[in-house]
C-alpha cells in the first residue's frame, strides 16, 4: 500500500502562528487554573468550616486532586477521540465541558459532593479532552521549529500560573467564590475559540482511504520498542517528581522559618517557562538527541531534590529552585517532539494520550506518600531524599532507548495476522523525521 500523502508542514504563515498562539492559551488556561487551586482551596476550606462540615481540609483538597487526576487519567481517551472525530471537535467538546463544569461549580459551593462532580470530574474531563489535541495539532503545522514552538506553547502554563494566583485572589476578596468561578468559566471559553483554529492538514489519496479503516486503538505504537520503554519509564520519574512542588512551602516553613516558600514556587514558574523556550530551541538542532536531553533533565531534577535537604541557606535554596525550574521546562517541552520522533504523525496523538494516562497514577500517589512519611518522621529529609530516586532511575532506564531498535511488525504480518517474529527497524530521530517528511507522514506534545 502506498504511503499516506500529506502536505509538508508550512513551518510558518498566518494560520500556523495563530495555531501556536491558540495552543499557548489552551495550555495556559487549563494548567493556570489547575496549578492555582491552592488559592481556591483556602477559600473553600473556610467556607466549609463556617458551615460545620467535618474534615473540611481533606474534602476541599480532594476537589483539586480529582481535577488533576481526571485530566491525566482520561488522556488516552482524548488521544483516541482525537484520531476518531478530529482535533478540532475534540478540543471544542473539551472546552465546552470545562466551561460547563466551572460554571456549574459556581452554584455548588455549598455542597462539596457536587463540587467533586462539577469541578473535580466535569472540569477535569474537559481539560483532558482539550489538552492532548492542543499539542497534537502542532505537528500539522511545524516540523523544523517543532521544539521551539512546543516550548513556547507549554510555557503558557508557566505564564498563567504566575498570573492566575493574583487574579483569583483579587476575585475572591472582591466578589467571593461564586463569582470567581464564573469568571474562570469565561476563561475556559478561550478553549472553544482556540478549537476553531485547529484545522489539521488532511491526508489525501491512499492515506485518506486508509484512515477510514483505522482501529479504535492504534496498536502500531505498542509494536515500537523505543516508545514502549519511554512511555513506561516517564511515569516512574513522576513518583517523586512533584513531591517538592507540593510540599515546598511547608518544607521552607520547617527548615527556614524566615523564608517565604511562595517565592520558591514563583522561582520555579519563571525558570520553567524560560527552560521550555530555551531547551525547545536547543532540541530543534539536528545534532541534539532529544531523549538524551530529557534524561539529563531527570538526572538533575533528582539530584537537586536531594540537595534541598542539605541546603545551608534559603538563598541557596532559591538557586536550587531556579535550576529545578529550568530542567522542568526541559522535560515538559520535549514530551511532544519525542512522541512524534518515535511514533510519527499518525501515532503521536494516542502516544501522548497513553503516556499522560500512565502519569496520572504517580502524580496522584507520590505527594500523599511523601506527606505520610512526614507525618511519621516530622521531617522532610527522608521524603525529599526518596523523591529524588525515581527521576534518577528513570534517567538510567531511558538509556535502553538508545540501544534498542525501534521495531514493529511488517505490513505483511499486520495484514495476515501471522505470529512470525519478523520485524522491520524504524529509522529514529532526525533520520526518521526526514523519512516521515518525504513520505508525508510527520512528527510531534507538552503540565
Amino acid at each position: 500500500m502506498d504511503a499516506p500523502a500529506r502536505q509538508v508542514p508550512p513551518d510558518g504563515g498566518t494560520r500556523a502562528w495563530l495555531v501556536m498562539i491558540a495552543s499557548f492559551f489552551c495550555n495556559g488556561v487549563i494548567f493556570g487554573v489547575i496549578n492555582c487551586y491552592s488559592v481556591i482551596y483556602v477559600e473553600l476550606q473556610n467556607k466549609l468550616n463556617e458551615e460545620g462540615v467535618a474534615e473540611s481540609s481533606s474534602k476541599a483538597a480532594l476537589v483539586g486532586s480529582l481535577t488533576i487526576g481526571t485530566t491525566f487519567f482520561l488522556s488516552p481517551i482524548a488521544g483516541i477521540l482525537t484520531d476518531k472525530i478530529g482535533i478540532r471537535l475534540t478540543t471544542f467538546i473539551g472546552g465546552l465541558m470545562a466551561t460547563g463544569g466551572m460554571f456549574l461549580s459556581s452554584f455548588c459551593t455549598n455542597s462539596v459532593l457536587l463540587l467533586y462532580m462539577t469541578y473535580g470530574v466535569l472540569f477535569g474531563v474537559g481539560a483532558s479532552l482539550a489538552y492532548t489535541p492542543s499539542l497534537v495539532i502542532l505537528g500539522h503545522y511545524f516540523h523544523r521549529y517543532m521544539g521551539l514552538v512546543n516550548g513556547f506553547v507549554t510555557a503558557g502554563s508557566s505564564v498563567f500560573t504566575m498570573i492566575m494566583p493574583y487574579l483569583i485572589d483579587f476575585l475572591l476578596k472582591q466578589f467571593g467564590l461564586n463569582v470567581c468561578l464564573r469568571v474562570l468559566a469565561l476563561f475556559m471559553c478561550l478553549i472553544m475559540g482556540s478549537a476553531l483554529l485547529f484545522k489539521p492538514i488532511p491526508l489525501s489519496g491512499a492515506g485518506a482511504e486508509k484512515k477510514e479503516f483505522k482501529a479504535l486503538i492504534n496498536t502500531d505504537i505498542w509494536h515500537l520498542k523505543k516508545y514502549v520503554i519511554w512511555a513506561l519509564a516517564i511515569p516512574v520519574a513522576l513518583f517523586g517528581y512533584f513531591v517538592p512542588y507540593v510540599h515546598m512551602v511547608k518544607f521552607v516553613a520547617d527548615k527556614f522559618p524566615e523564608g517565604d516558600g511562595k517565592s520558591l514556587v514563583f522561582c520555579i514558574g519563571v525558570a520553567s517557562g524560560t527552560g521550555r523556550l530555551l531547551f525547545g530551541r536547543i532540541a530543534d538542532n539536528q545534532r541534539v538527541n532529544r531523549v538524551l536531553l530529557q534524561q539529563l533533565s531527570f538526572l538533575f531534577i533528582g539530584l537537586l531534590t536531594m540537595l534541598m535537604t542539605v541546603s545551608p541557606s534559603f538563598h541557596l535554596l532559591q538557586l536550587i529552585a531556579l535550576a529545578m525550574g529550568l530542567f522542568d521546562g526541559c522535560f515538559i517541552s520535549l514530551l511532544g517532539p519525542i512522541a512524534f520522533d518515535l511514533c510519527g504523525q499518525e501515532g503521536a496523538g494516542q502516544a501522548i494520550g497513553f503516556l499522560l494516562g500512565f502519569c496520572s497514577i504517580p502524580l496522584t500517589v507520590g505527594p500523599p506518600i511523601a506527606g505520610l512519611i512526614y507525618d511519621h518522621t516530622k521531617s522532610y529529609t527522608m521524603p525529599f531524599l526518596l523523591a529524588g530516586v525515581p527521576p534518577i532511575v528513570c534517567a538510567v532506564v531511558l538509556c535502553l532507548v538508545h540501544y534498542v531498535p525501534n521495531q514493529r511488525l511488517t505490513d505483511t504480518e499486520n495484514r495476515n495476522g501471522e505470529a512470525n517474529n519478523k520485524t522491520e527497524e524504524v529509522p529514529e530521530s532526525s533520520e526518521f523525521n526526514a523519512l516521515l517528511h518525504i513520505n508525508s507522514s510527520d512528527k510531534e506534545i507538552s503540565r
